[in-house]
């Protein structure tokens, strides 16, 4: 530094010249008059010039910085281009076979198109073979998302819905007899056109601090034993897991809170055999819910304490939290759900393979060969998280969403027996609490029983005379 200094001193003064002057001779002394001036250190050069040394050094310290920064960021770029060659594998997948989402896509090209911005920056500085290859790739893979966005979607969609429209009517002409409504004089009649106010307000009888399980009446006609029984499911364990059912015989001992048994169908709460979710019903001797941790319905009968099981079949069946009940808030663990109507037993899910809509199964208990079994499957277009609960009723699921703290709303409707949906319905469900645990239909009295964040209670369902 000190030496650049001097050399810009020295070079400031370089056009000074020599001064010659005359003198006399006085007192054996030669006096003569020289002007000094020219010998002043040159202080005002000598201030700019050592601002211009500073200025000259904070520039270099700045792209040494620079320089620093991005040869740091080089690294941390390619691990993030790395992960987004691999992140974009899944959607070559996906769009190969017609299931990616276009709003993943338009996220994926939008931290894409930030990266290459990123890249720019570094080339800008840098401007080597690393980054010039990076740019390149970049500018690759922004071009095959943006050709994945832009492809004709619209056809496939269509195409996927007719297929799914089709695969609905072979699982309806698989076994549903067309006059199944017949059989139950209030099911020619059609939807359900109203539904009571609560005509059954209890606490449950494990207490108000229990806010999920589920209750209701023995749902089979033919039942003999358990014709008139009423039970409750609470989820003791974390409102996510029980083990037990408490049964009353009648319906006063059940608002009494007296005479009842408890059975327990697994010895832990994280017992294969344990229910997991607010999703059971009694049909018969038996009780069928969710098995813990599992795509599985159990069946637990109530006689021989035996367990049978079968797995609900679908490409990712969602379970352990993944496509709850949800719309204003997630009731946990709520994925799968056991229902009975007048033609029997079903399970209402959501799988992976249908976007997280909701899957309608059928249930068929095999008593020679005591199996449980399903028998048909239909796919709808509602998504489930957007469904605060549902029902089954004659063969018809019922969705229903949250209105308010004390109001549901029934608002969607799917017939297994034709595939058609209804998604104009608004039949509103009073409550007493804000959350809904269970919601399921006995086709006995026609009620609806529903599980309130620990209040049991019952509806009675009106229907009108012209089909879906």
């Amino acid at each position: 530094m000190l030496q650049l200094l001097l050399l810009l001193l020295l070079s400031s003064t370089a056009d000074s010249q020599s001064q010659r002057v005359s003198g006399y001779k006085k007192a054996n002394a030669c006096v003569c008059q020289l002007n000094s001036t020219m010998w002043v250190f040159p202080a005002p050069k000598f201030k700019y010039v050592l601002e211009e040394v500073h200025t000259c050094e904070e520039s270099l310290n700045n792209l040494q910085e620079e320089l620093t920064f991005s040869s740091q960021r080089l690294p941390l770029i390619q691990d993030q281009f790395t992960n987004f060659t691999a992140r974009l594998e899944p959607y070559n997948y996906l769009h190969s076979q017609g299931l990616y989402t276009e709003l993943s896509l338009r996220q994926l090209g939008q931290e894409l198109s930030q990266l290459q911005v990123d890249i720019d920056v570094v080339h800008s500085q840098l401007n080597n073979s690393e980054t010039q290859k990076l740019s390149k790739e970049a500018d690759r893979l922004h071009k095959h998302v943006n050709k994945m966005q832009t492809i004709d979607t619209l056809n496939m969609k269509t195409v996927k819905e007719k297929l799914r429209y089709l695969k609905n009517n072979v699982e309806t002409c698989k076994s549903i007899p067309k006059d199944f409504r017949v059989q139950d004089k209030h099911c020619v009649r059609g939807l359900i056109t109203n539904i009571s106010d609560p005509i059954t307000t209890k606490v449950s009888p494990h207490g108000k601090s229990y806010i999920s399980g589920s209750w209701g009446k023995q749902a089979q006609n033919e039942s003999e034993g358990q014709k008139n029984s009423y039970w409750v499911q609470p989820l003791l364990s974390s409102h996510i897991w029980g083990n037990t059912v408490r049964l009353y015989q009648t319906y006063e001992d059940f608002m009494a809170s007296t005479n009842h048994r408890e059975f327990t169908f697994a010895s832990s709460y994280s017992h294969p055999s344990t229910n997991e979710g607010p999703n059971a019903v009694l049909y018969g001797e038996a009780l069928y819910y969710h098995c813990y941790r599992s795509a599985d319905v159990c069946r637990y009968d109530l006689e021989t304490n035996e367990v049978k099981r079968v797995t609900l079949p679908g490409t990712g069946v969602g379970f352990n939290n993944k496509f709850p009940y949800c719309y204003y808030d997630c009731r946990l663990n709520s994925d799968i759900d056991v229902e009975a109507d007048e033609t029997g037993l079903w399970a209402l899910y959501a799988t992976i393979g249908n976007h997280g809509n909701l899957v309608i199964s059928r249930l068929v208990w095999d008593s020679e060969v005591k199996s449980l079994n399903v028998t048909q499957t239909w796919e709808t277009r509602l998504f489930k998280k957007a469904v605060s609960n549902a029902f089954m009723v004659c063969g018809v699921m019922y969705a229903t969403r949250y209105v308010n703290e004390y109001r549901e709303e029934v608002f969607y409707a799917f017939d297994t027996a034709t595939g058609k949906e209804d998604n104009s319905l608004a039949i509103p469900l009073e409550k007493v609490a804000k959350a809904v645990a269970s919601l399921s239909y006995n086709p006995t009295n026609k009620q609806i029983y529903m599980y309130n964040d620990g209040y049991l209670l019952a509806y009675q369902a009106y229907f009108r005379s012209e089909a879906l």
